[in-house]
C-alpha cells in the first residue's frame, strides 16, 4: 500500500491538494497544527479534530488518514516531535469532520523498524468489517456526535429488586421466528422489550458488544466444512467501538446510535443494561496473532510477558492484559467511563475478573490498585459492578474477591449447589441451604444482593439441556467433542436427548420448574438466561460459542405448547418475587428476628416442624422466610423441595396468627395447577402437604377472611 507522506511544515501546516476531496471539509489539505494531549484517541474541536496517542517503545509516530468508502490511503502526517508531551503524540488537523474520515497510526521505532497501520485503542468506532462473517480490514472512525436521550433516565432499579437476564444480541432474535424486522440487531433487541417487560426481568445483561472478529475461529464445521464463527464476542478488537455488525444501520454513527436507541429504549421500559466486558485478553492474541493495536503501541504496558518477552497465557486465549499496569488501567477507566458517560449503561459484569486483581508479575494481589479505582471512582458510582471471581489459571475467589464493598459476583457456588441438590448429591441440601438464603457465609458484609444467583449461563447447557443430557454433545464445534465443560452434574431424566417418552418428558419439565421456582425464591440476584423460561435447547452442546446457527440462536416457536406453560410459571414466580420482601430482603438477618415477626428470619424444618433433616443423605430441605414490612406487620413464605424420587408427606408449620397457608405453586401438580396468580393462590385445607418427587411448593401466609 502507499500513500503520500505528508511532512509538517515550519509553521505546522501540511502540504495542500493531497487529500481526495470528501476528507477534510474544504478540499484541502491538512493543516496540522499543535494538539492536545488529553484525552487520548480522536476529538472533535473547533475547526477539526485533536489526535492523542501513548507510547513509552515510538520514537516517531504518524496518522496515517483513509477514505471511508473504501479505506483507501489518504495521507501519513509525522507527528510533528515538538508537539510531543511526555510519550504522547498529538496533533490537531484542522478541516476534518467526523464520519468523514477513518484513520489508523503508524509507530516507529529506534532500530529503524516501524508498524503496520494499527487501530487507535481509543476509537469510537470501527469501520472496515465488510458485514457479518466476512474478514475484516478494520480501520478507526470517529462518528458524527449527537443524540437525542429526550427525558430519558436510567431507572436505577433498588438492588432488591434487580432480575438480570442475560443475552446475546445477535442470538435473541436472529431466528427467523423472532419475528423482527432487523434480526441479530440491536434494532431487534429492541422490538422484544416489550416481551422482556412482560416477563417481569429489571435488566439485561448483554454479552460483549465491544467492537470483534466473529472470523477468528480456527475450527471448521465437521458436517458442511465450513469455517465456524465466533459467535459470543470474547476476543475484544476495539474496546470503546460498538460492534458494528449488530447494527442494521451501517452508516457513519449508525452502530452507536442504534445501541444508544437500544439503551434508551431499554431504561424508558424500566430495564438496566449491563455490559458484559472482557479486559483480561484481546483478540492479538500471543505471539502468532495479529498485530492490531496494543503489541504495536506499548506490548509490555497492555500484555503480562514472561522473561523472554513472550506473552503469559492466563486467560487460556494467547495473550493476558496487564490489566494493573498504570497505563492499562488508565485506559480500562476511561472506557468505563465513556460507556457510563456516552452509552449511558447502568454496570458492567466482568469476564474472568480475577485477571483484574493481578500484579505486573502475574500474581494475585491483595489491593489491587485498578479493582479499588473503578470500585472508588465517582463517575462510576451509581454503576453495578459484577465479577466472574475466577480465571483461566487457577483463580477461584468466589466469595474473597476484591470488592471494596462494591462489587457482586456471579456466584459459582450457587449454581453448583443448587443442581447438585436438584440430583440428591451427598451432602447438597445442607450446602444449598446456605445458598437459598443469600449465602451469608459468602457474603457476610456485602450482603444477600452481593450474590448472582444463577443455574445457568452462556456458558454451558441451557436448563432444558440440564434436563435432557448427562454429558456434553458439541461434536459441531469441530474440536472433537472435548471442549467445553467435562461435567455439569446435569441428569437425562431416563433417555439421552429429544423423545416422545411422556414419562421424561413430564420429568424434566417437573426438574425444570421446581430449579426455576428455587432460583427466583431464594434470596440474592437472581440471573436467568435468554430462553430457559421457554425450553431454548442447543441439542446439548454446553460450548455454542461457535454456533452461530439455530444451536446457537433463541427458537421463539418454543414459546408454543410447553414453553408457554413455562413461560407463565416464570413470569408468576417473578411477580411473586416482587410481591413478597421475605425473598428478596436486601440484608442478612442479624439475631433471631424482630419484634411482631411469628418466626426467624430463617427457620428451617422437615417432615416434620422445626426438625430439619441434616443428615447428610438428606433430600428434603423445607424453610420459613419471614420479613416485617415497613408499613406494619409482616411477610411469611414456607419453601419445601423432595428431590428425591419418592413423595414426602409433610406437617406444615403452622400459619402465623390470623393466617392460613394459601398455595402459590406446587411443581408436582398438573397443567392449570401447577403456579396461581399472585393474590390468587388457593388456601390450604388441613395442616398436612403431599409434596411430590422432584417436586418443591411455595406457600404464602395470607389473612383469613
Amino acid at each position: 500500500m502507499s500513500m503520500d507522506t505528508v511532512p509538517a511544515g515550519p509553521d505546522g501546516s501540511g502540504s495542500d491538494g493531497v487529500l481526495a476531496d470528501g476528507v477534510l471539509a474544504d478540499g484541502a489539505g491538512p493543516r496540522v497544527s499543535a494538539g492536545t494531549p488529553h484525552p487520548f484517541g480522536a476529538t472533535p474541536v473547533p475547526g477539526g479534530v485533536n489526535f492523542a496517542v501513548g507510547s513509552s517503545v515510538a520514537t516517531a509516530m504518524d496518522l496515517v488518514l483513509m477514505r471511508p468508502g473504501d479505506g483507501g490511503p489518504v495521507a501519513e502526517i509525522p507527528f510533528d516531535p515538538g508537539h510531543r508531551v511526555g510519550d504522547v503524540f498529538t496533533m490537531t488537523v484542522a478541516g476534518l469532520v467526523p464520519g468523514r474520515f477513518h484513520y489508523g497510526y503508524r509507530v516507529r521505532y529506534a532500530d529503524g523498524t516501524r508498524s503496520p497501520v494499527v487501530l487507535d485503542p481509543y476509537a469510537r468506532e470501527l469501520a472496515g468489517s465488510g458485514g457479518w462473517g466476512r474478514r475484516p480490514r478494520y480501520r478507526s472512525a470517529l462518528p458524527p456526535a449527537g443524540f437525542d436521550w429526550g427525558a430519558s433516565r436510567p431507572p436505577r432499579v433498588p438492588a432488591d429488586r434487580l432480575v438480570v437476564y442475560e443475552l446475546h444480541v445477535r442470538g435473541f432474535t436472529r431466528h427467523p421466528s423472532s419475528g423482527v424486522r432487523a434480526p441479530g440487531t440491536y434494532a431487534g433487541v429492541r422490538e422484544r422489550i416489550p416481551y422482556l417487560k412482560e416477563l417481569g426481568v429489571t435488566c439485561v445483561e448483554l454479552l460483549p458488544v465491544f467492537e470483534f472478529d466473529e472470523t477468528d475461529n480456527t475450527y471448521s464445521s465437521p458436517a458442511t466444512g465450513e469455517p465456524l464463527r465466533n459467535l459470543w464476542g470474547y476476543n475484544s478488537v476495539g474496546f470503546f467501538a460498538p460492534k458494528a455488525d449488530y447494527a442494521a444501520d451501517r452508516s457513519p454513527g449508525g452502530p452507536t446510535r442504534e445501541l444508544k436507541s437500544l439503551v434508551k429504549e431499554l431504561h424508558e421500559a424500566g430495564i438496566e443494561v449491563v455490559l458484559d466486558v472482557v479486559f483480561n485478553h484481546t483478540a492479538e492474541g500471543d505471539h502468532r496473532g495479529p498485530t492490531q493495536s496494543f503489541r504495536a503501541l506499548d506490548e509490555a504496558a497492555y500484555y503480562l510477558l514472561d522473561a523472554d518477552g513472550t506473552p503469559l497465557n492466563l486467560t487460556a486465549t494467547g495473550n493476558t492484559v496487564n490489566c494493573n499496569h498504570p497505563v492499562t488501567r488508565a485506559l480500562i477507566l476511561d472506557c468505563l467511563r465513556y460507556w457510563v458517560t456516552e452509552f449511558r449503561v447502568d454496570g458492567f459484569r466482568f469476564d474472568m475478573a480475577s485477571v483484574l486483581a493481578r500484579g505486573t508479575d502475574g500474581a494475585l494481589l491483595d489491593n489491587p490498585p485498578l479493582l479499588e479505582a473503578i470500585a472508588h471512582d465517582p463517575v462510576l458510582a451509581h454503576c453495578r459492578l459484577i465479577a466472574e471471581a475466577s480465571d483461566a489459571a487457577g483463580s477461584y475467589q468466589v466469595g474473597s474477591f476484591p470488592a471494596y464493598g462494591r462489587f457482586a459476583e456471579w456466584n459459582m457456588r450457587y449454581r453448583d449447589a443448587i443442581r447438585r441438590f436438584l440430583l440428591g448429591h451427598p451432602g447438597s441440601a445442607a450446602e444449598f441451604a446456605a445458598r437459598l438464603t443469600g449465602s451469608p457465609d459468602l457474603y457476610p458484609d456485602r450482603g444477600p444482593m452481593a450474590s448472582v444467583n444463577y443455574i445457568t449461563c452462556h456458558d454451558g447447557l441451557t436448563l432444558a439441556d440440564w434436563t435432557s443430557y448427562d454429558r456434553r454433545h458439541n461434536e459441531a464445534n469441530g474440536e472433537g467433542g472435548l471442549d467445553g465443560i467435562p461435567d455439569e452434574d446435569s441428569d437425562n431424566c431416563g433417555h439421552e436427548g429429544p423423545t416422545d417418552d411422556p414419562d421424561v418428558l413430564r420429568l424434566r419439565g417437573r426438574r425444570t420448574r421446581t430449579a426455576l421456582l428455587l432460583l427466583l425464591a431464594s434470596r440474592g440476584t437472581p440471573m436467568l438466561l435468554a430462553g430457559d423460561e421457554f425450553g431454548r435447547t442447543q441439542q446439548g452442546n454446553n460450548n455454542a460459542y461457535s454456533q452461530d446457527g439455530p444451536l446457537g440462536w433463541v427458537d421463539w416457536d418454543l414459546l408454543d405448547g410447553d414453553g408457554a406453560r413455562t413461560a407463565l410459571f416464570t413470569r408468576r414466580c417473578l411477580e411473586l418475587r416482587r410481591a413478597h420482601p421475605a425473598l428478596h430482603r436486601p440484608r442478612h438477618p442479624r439475631g433471631p428476628g424482630r419484634p411482631g415477626c411469628p418466626y426467624p428470619p430463617v427457620s428451617l424444618h422437615g417432615e416434620q416442624p422445626w426438625r430439619p433433616d441434616r443428615s447428610p443423605s438428606a433430600r428434603l430441605l423445607a424453610a420459613v422466610l419471614c420479613e416485617p414490612v415497613p408499613e406494619g406487620g409482616f411477610d411469611c413464605v414456607f419453601l419445601a423441595a423432595n428431590t428425591g424420587p419418592q413423595e414426602r408427606t409433610l406437617l406444615l408449620p403452622p400459619a402465623p396468627d390470623d393466617t392460613r397457608w394459601c398455595l402459590f405453586a406446587d411443581t408436582g401438580a398438573g397443567p392449570g395447577r401447577e403456579v396461581f396468580a399472585v393474590g390468587g393462590e388457593p388456601p390450604l385445607d388441613g395442616a398436612r402437604f403431599t409434596l411430590a418427587a422432584h417436586a418443591a411448593v411455595l406457600l404464602v401466609a395470607r389473612p383469613r377472611i
